[in-house]
């Protein structure tokens, strides 16, 4: 990836903005603000999600900066998800419906299934875990293709063995495999495996979620990587900001951030990190701050034998 680009080009040869806004737990006004703002300072890729339940405040922000002449509906690369209560093949297609019902647009640019757990809600309102195969609701999402409302499929929260299925048994690569990926969790092995075999990684929670209640983990640092000195420094000398040094630390190791935020100023920030590259020694010394330490652990699935996150990578 050049360091300069700000455009990546999938495995099908079509493109997606280097990073992009993400939106989970934006509601509301809040949400549809956000991404106004976003688009107003130059994103042109927005990711959501059914289980984030802001579908139609998304559709509703890129449909009113279309009206307004800022966008053309194909200047935006809009991306959303397959929840696990909807993985049984006959489902997908009801549920991709349902979301781009909700985001009132004519097509989606990338549909990713959530992630390798199917579940299923009970008679008393209870996810339940199931054991459908990822492969399968993956074969039922290549059909969506045909349709031409959704123009790439990728994948969400799989490790290296279970993205080896999806491209060993499907008839379309996943072009992405969207991960929570920061300085503290670096995923190098698996970036390393995508990049092999022509996948994106587009990282999650990169900012390692500025105030989080979820970790770190006992006995390590509760410093965040932010105030870390190393971080400062390097922002220092770059007269940027740490979060914008954690972004291009992303990028310089070949991933797409989604950094979320409904901060108006941090929302423009976070954009403005592709006018200087981090240098191999800088990008040596922030890979030791990784700890392996893990935001999203979806705990409920730890039984399942599809659990994603105790694999080697």
């Amino acid at each position: 990836m050049d360091a300069k680009a700000t455009l990546v080009t999938l495995n099908n040869g079509k493109k997606m903005p280097v990073l992009g806004l993400g939106t989970y737990n934006l509601r509301g006004q809040n949400c549809v603000d956000a991404v106004k703002t976003a688009i107003d300072a130059g994103y042109r890729h927005i990711d959501t999600a059914s289980l984030y339940q802001n579908e139609a405040e998304v559709g509703q922000a890129i449909r009113e900066k279309i009206a307004d002449g800022t966008i053309k509906r194909e200047d935006i690369f809009l991306t959303t998800k397959l929840w696990n209560t909807s993985h049984e093949p006959a489902q997908v297609r009801e549920a991709f419906d349902a979301s781009l019902s909700k985001l009132n647009v004519d097509y989606v640019d990338l549909y990713l299934m959530h992630s390798p757990i199917g579940a299923t809600v009970d008679s008393n309102g209870t996810t339940v875990l199931t054991d459908v195969d990822y492969v399968t609701t993956w074969k039922a999402m290549e059909q969506l293709l045909d349709t031409g409302l959704v123009r790439s499929l990728g994948v969400s929260n799989f490790n290296s063995e279970q993205l080896r299925r999806v491209l060993e048994n499907g008839s379309v690569a996943p072009v992405t495999n969207q991960i929570e990926c920061h300085v503290r969790l670096n995923q190098k092995k698996l970036i390393k495996f995508c990049k092999d075999r022509n996948v994106i990684v587009t990282a999650y929670s990169p900012l390692y979620r500025p105030g989080s209640t979820l970790g770190p983990e006992e006995g390590q640092s509760s410093k965040h990587p932010m105030e870390d000195a190393r971080v400062v420094e390097i922002a220092e000398r770059y007269k940027k900001t740490p979060a914008q040094v954690l972004l291009r630390y992303l990028v310089d190791i070949g991933t797409v951030p989604i950094p979320k935020s409904g901060n108006p100023e941090r929302i423009r920030q976070n954009l403005n990190i592709f006018d200087f590259a981090l240098t191999p020694a800088e990008v040596v010394t922030l890979d030791a701050l990784n700890t392996g330490e893990r935001l999203v652990k979806f705990e409920m699935g730890l039984a399942h034998p599809f659990y994603p996150f105790e694999a080697e990578f």
